[in-house]
């Protein structure tokens, strides 16, 4: 009476990782059957537990980098890099992610800027491919930390430069994309989103996912409208509408920015 398990989890938002809970499943399935054969498949849908999934599917290695949290505070980070050497796996989640806040949530003060230190790190270790996981997110700063990161630089109305954060979209009066790291602007990029929702709008990153990382009603329409505005000014110095693309309100519309200032694909 052969027993076989097989474990498909994703990520307990917030608490568990995909492979945290295969590992406690696996030890409460041997107990009660210790004959079972159990197969574990860690899955993620590109927030936490993510780069652990890849690792764990395709082999490679984890490497460890110093980078900014969600608050700007140092901490370690770190992303994959699989065995072809030339690929990096980076979750959003590991710099950014809404675990890292635990309950003091404040999207207008959040900021995506370690994920681009992680992305920085991995073109200096060589990748030449980026896979971007959006999801369990902070942050609803459009991934201009990101991209402040990597070289973008954002100017408000006085010419100073600064990095943005959701609270300060409004300030943007134009984005200069000369200074963007040469590696980034070589390597290839997908970000992988499971969600198609929009920058702006009722279905879009701030009404949707807002609420979640601490946004409360008011706060929701003023990070609507930054995006709104963000939306305006890479439209007109950039030359991109990213606005209505499918997944461009991926982890406080991290996939916009992705898009517009890296030229990342997103996909499902």
């Amino acid at each position: 009476n052969m027993k076989k398990i097989l474990l498909v989890p994703d990520s307990f938002k917030g608490t568990l990782s995909s492979r945290e809970i295969c590992g406690i499943m696996t030890e409460q399935v041997r107990r009660v059957w210790p004959e079972a054969q159990v197969r574990a498949i860690p899955v993620a849908d590109g927030g936490e537990g993510s780069v652990d999934t890849f690792l764990s599917a395709l082999g490679g290695e984890r490497r460890t980098v110093f980078c900014q949290g969600p608050f700007g505070e140092e901490m370690e980070g770190f992303y994959g890099l699989l065995p072809d050497g030339k690929t990096a796996v980076v979750e959003m989640a590991a710099a950014a992610g809404l675990p890292l806040v635990g309950g003091k949530g404040d999207p207008e003060r959040t900021t995506t800027y370690g994920v681009g230190q992680l992305m920085a790190a991995a073109v200096r270790d060589g990748a030449r491919r980026i896979v971007l996981g959006l999801g369990g997110s902070a942050t609803n700063d459009g991934g201009c930390g990101a991209a402040a990161a990597l070289g973008v630089r954002f100017y408000n109305a006085a010419g100073e430069s600064f990095v943005p954060t959701g609270g300060t979209l409004g300030s943007i009066a134009h984005i200069d994309l000369s200074g963007l790291d040469p590696a980034i602007a070589a390597a290839e990029i997908t970000a992988m989103c499971d969600i198609d929702n929009p920058m702006t709008g009722p279905r879009g990153a701030a009404h949707v996912f807002g609420p979640q990382k601490g946004a409360d009603a008011a706060m929701v329409e003023r990070l609507d409208s930054g995006l709104g505005h963000l939306a305006e000014v890479i439209r007109r110095d950039l030359g991109a509408d990213v606005e209505n693309l499918p997944g461009s309100g991926a982890a406080g519309a991290m996939g916009a920015g992705m898009a517009a200032f890296l030229g990342a694909v997103l996909r499902p």
